[in-house]
């Protein structure tokens, strides 16, 4: 973020505006709702600015800029159409530290006027920096007919009970609860119908009976394989909602910028070989937080139930009775490989999918490769890349084909995707040479092939090196008939063209 978002209260402060025509008027209406005291700087002038003149609403100059006018105002803007102007107005406030803004000239304005949607007391403003000012005027046209102009009046009842609320809710927690509930609940209703009466009466109902404490508990929420916009609309609310984030070392800085502000984040990632937060550490601060009466959200990378060890983290929440709920989310498997343009099935290539992990050597060892190895299948394997040689070997052994397709989809759904393809012969090898590093999952399947003339999101597939691959000797399965290793051997050929 290059610019520092603010408010500034200019009631009853001195305000330059050099120049006279439309964008002037413009720029003077706006000031004078925030009931700053504006004088203008130019000769001639539209006939509005004339009237605000005559009406003694705005004081008006008419020699030329002289820089000694800054020494007594609070800021400055620039309005006219000559830049050589424009520039002497800026480098005079640069000089007095004055704000200026000129107008249609990012490089010589020191502050920006956003594009406002006016809900007062409520003000939202959108800025793009002062590079694209249409998309902020066309985001605000937006923003106006989803947002409901009974929020003014909302945000003036809440000020009239602040005092009323900050002395019955001591503790934060229970505060902002009760926040949530005055501006989500009946009163918003109530106000939106033209009731402010009753709304107020509600209010205060709702403030009497609301507990002071707040009572802990714990969300796992899926945030999906990185982009935010795969999150779901309940996972939003609930990183909106949040005093505490523990949050897993992948999930992406997008997602946690979506949640509220003052939440307090701790990473407790584990990655292999760098265990940062144990699983039992992880239950520890969980139950900690949720017993200080925080609202818990326990943000885990794809889905909290496909390898994320969410039934354990609820098992545990189970016994130490703290409540819990799951916000499901997007698993790695079906988001990487859509973003690959691969289906997980396809009716002339894979009739199943299989969801595989293999981080450990115990873990390999306890899978069934005869059933990995079937064709007419789709793997999608969770696992570091260290393993892929031995994956390879042993579907190989176990009679996957050497020439059967794979993807390897690296930060998969972010910016910085990378699709890495080639054949089983040559996947340990194809990784190594690309330098593939996690997050990265594998599809491995006659479906990966599609990722080539499919492929919609990010970089091009890159093909893996073809070099055929075989497992040592010792390893190599036993073919007694010489068609069969003629066979191998056509379809290893043939996968290394």
């Amino acid at each position: 973020m290059k610019l520092y978002p603010l408010f500034a209260d200019l009631s009853q402060r001195a305000v330059l505006v050099v120049g006279g025509g439309a964008v002037a008027e413009r720029k003077i209406q706006a000031l004078l709702a925030a009931q700053a005291v504006v004088t203008v700087n130019a000769v001639e002038l539209t006939g509005q600015l004339q009237r605000w003149v005559a009406e003694g609403r705005i004081a008006q100059r008419r020699e030329a800029f002289r820089d000694d006018w800054l020494d007594r105002v609070w800021l400055v803007v620039a309005a006219t159409s000559d830049r050589e102007v424009n520039r002497q107005v800026a480098a005079a406030a640069m000089q007095r530290r004055i704000f200026a803004n000129v107008v249609d000239d990012a490089a010589l304005s020191s502050f920006h006027v956003p594009a406002v949607i006016d809900r007062a007391p409520l003000t939202i403003a959108i800025s793009s920096g002062g590079d694209a000012p249409m998309l902020a005027r066309l985001l605000r046209e937006r923003l106006e007919s989803l947002l409901d102009h009974s929020l003014g009046t909302l945000a003036t009842l809440a000020a009239k009970l602040r005092k009323r609320i900050r002395v019955r809710f001591v503790d934060m927690a229970a505060r902002r609860r009760f926040y949530e509930s005055l501006f989500a609940g009946p009163v918003a209703t109530l106000l939106r119908q033209g009731r402010p009466d009753e709304a107020l009466a509600a209010a205060e109902r709702a403030l009497a009976a609301a507990p002071t404490e707040s009572a802990g508990s714990v969300v796992l929420v899926g945030a999906g394989p990185g982009d935010p916009g795969l999150l779901t609309l309940r996972a939003l609310r609930a990183l909106n909602e949040a005093d505490v984030i523990l949050h897993d070392r992948l999930v992406s800085a997008e997602v946690l910028d979506l949640a509220r502000g003052d939440a307090e984040r701790i990473e407790v990632g584990k990655q292999a070989g760098h265990h940062h937060t144990t699983q039992d550490g992880i239950h520890v601060l969980m139950l900690e937080h949720a017993r200080a009466g925080r609202r818990v959200v326990r943000l885990k990378g794809g889905d909290p139930f496909v390898f994320g060890r969410g039934g354990e983290e609820l098992e545990f929440l189970r016994a130490h009775k703290i409540p819990y709920e799951v916000v499901p989310g997007i698993t790695a498997a079906v988001a990487c490989a859509a973003y690959a343009g691969i289906p997980l099935t396809h009716r002339d290539h894979a009739q199943s999918v299989r969801f595989v992990t293999a981080h450990g050597q115990a873990s390999r060892d306890t899978l069934d490769w005869h059933a990995l190895a079937q064709e007419r299948q789709t793997l999608a394997v969770y696992m570091g890349v260290a393993g892929l040689a031995e994956l390879q070997q042993r579907l190989i052994e176990h009679g996957r084909a050497p020439s059967t397709p794979f993807a390897l989809i690296e930060n998969g759904s972010r910016a910085e995707q990378r699709v890495i393809t080639g054949t089983l012969a040559n996947l340990a090898e194809g990784a190594a040479m690309h330098a593939v590093r996690s997050p990265a999952l594998l599809i491995l399947g006659e479906v990966a092939a599609l990722a080539t003339s499919l492929a919609w999101f990010g970089a091009p597939p890159v093909g893996a090196a073809m070099h055929a691959i075989r497992a040592p000797a010792s390893r190599q399965p036993e073919r007694d008939d010489a068609p069969a290793r003629a066979g191998l051997l056509t379809a290893i050929h043939r996968a290394s063209r």
